[in-house]
């Protein structure tokens, strides 16, 4: 409860700060579960009951359901990630579309991954995408067949991955219902699970910099070529000499992560027993291995941030059918 009230705290401050054209801001705590990430893919839901924070802002004053998109945080958590969570949010309700903001981290204990990826699971936040949408599908104003989910890093892995039919199957949300679109920036894409072409009919939209040294851009290609023969409504759009978040002008001075893990040099792999293999050693994967690499580049690039800005409103309205 803490942790919950501390999360809550901070959404609220950084929303009063960060938008002030907000017709109204919501906080509500948001019942998930932590898993092992090979419990999750064995289909194994007996985790740790835990009570995360999501932030819901709502752009225009009204009794009419508004679409919605489902935002991730990425390693360094909701407050430490380049400001992306509210860059974003102020694009997306300019639009008229509502954001939900998880924090994935607080109540769980962590602060940061950045140092230490091990402290959770790489879809726990898959699970708690899906009881955003749960949550989201009951409130008076989001169209529940609206709601899209985006993500960033580590976010945008599970934004990429919760469309995942066994994932879904496993913890997805009631009632059938299912994300209206999949919008990963730069997520990691080094491990190939089973049946992972097996996806949601939905588009995905993988938004990803050539010259990503954090969460290589190499692996997602790899990806998107094999839903692609598999027939899936999927694009990469790659912009060109752009690095790990290249959205936040944050980062207009590039900057050095010093001591943060990156797989970029790995190749995972799902085994029979659910566990992540280190195809090299073909041995259950640690951020000990000898591939894993440290002191990744985060740099904001205002060419890339631009095109990426103009396809995502171009494909929301799109895909929520707003009026031009």
């Amino acid at each position: 409860m803490k942790h919950l009230i501390m999360a809550a705290t901070f959404l609220a401050t950084m929303a009063v700060s960060a938008n002030a054209q907000v017709a109204r801001l919501e906080v509500y705590p948001v019942s998930s579960v932590t898993l092992k990430d090979s419990d999750f893919l064995g289909g194994r839901i007996t985790g740790q009951p835990v009570t995360i924070a999501g932030e819901l802002r709502i752009p225009k004053p009204g009794n009419y359901k508004l679409p919605a998109v489902v935002l991730l945080h990425g390693s360094g958590g909701i407050g430490g990630d380049g400001s992306m969570i509210a860059e974003w949010s102020s694009e997306l309700h300019q639009l008229g579309i509502a954001t939900f903001a998880i924090d994935s981290f607080a109540a769980r204990g962590i602060v940061s991954t950045l140092m230490d990826q091990s402290q959770l699971g790489r879809l726990n936040m898959v699970a708690d995408a899906y009881r955003a949408l749960d949550l989201l599908a009951k409130h008076s104003r989001i169209d529940s067949n609206r709601v899209v989910v985006m993500g960033f890093s580590r976010g945008g892995q599970s934004a990429l991955y919760s469309a995942m039919n066994r994932l879904y199957r496993t913890l997805g949300p009631a009632n059938n219902l299912r994300f209206a679109a999949h919008i990963p920036l730069y997520p990691d894409c080094t491990t190939t699970y089973r049946a992972d072409t097996d996806v949601s009919d939905k588009p995905i939209r993988i938004l990803h910099g050539s010259a990503d040294d954090y969460a290589a851009v190499a692996p997602c290609r790899g990806y998107v070529e094999r839903l692609t023969k598999a027939h899936k409504d999927v694009r990469l759009i790659e912009y060109p000499g752009a690095h790990h978040g290249f959205d936040s002008p944050v980062f207009r001075t590039a900057v050095t992560v010093k001591g943060a893990t990156t797989t970029r040099r790995c190749q995972l792999a799902e085994g029979e027993d659910s566990q992540i293999i280190n195809r090299e050693t073909q041995k259950p994967f640690a951020y000990s291995d000898s591939c894993v690499e440290r002191d990744p580049t985060l740099a904001f690039n205002e060419a890339a941030n631009s095109q990426a800005r103009m396809f995502v409103r171009d494909f929301l309205t799109e895909v929520f059918q707003l009026k031009q």
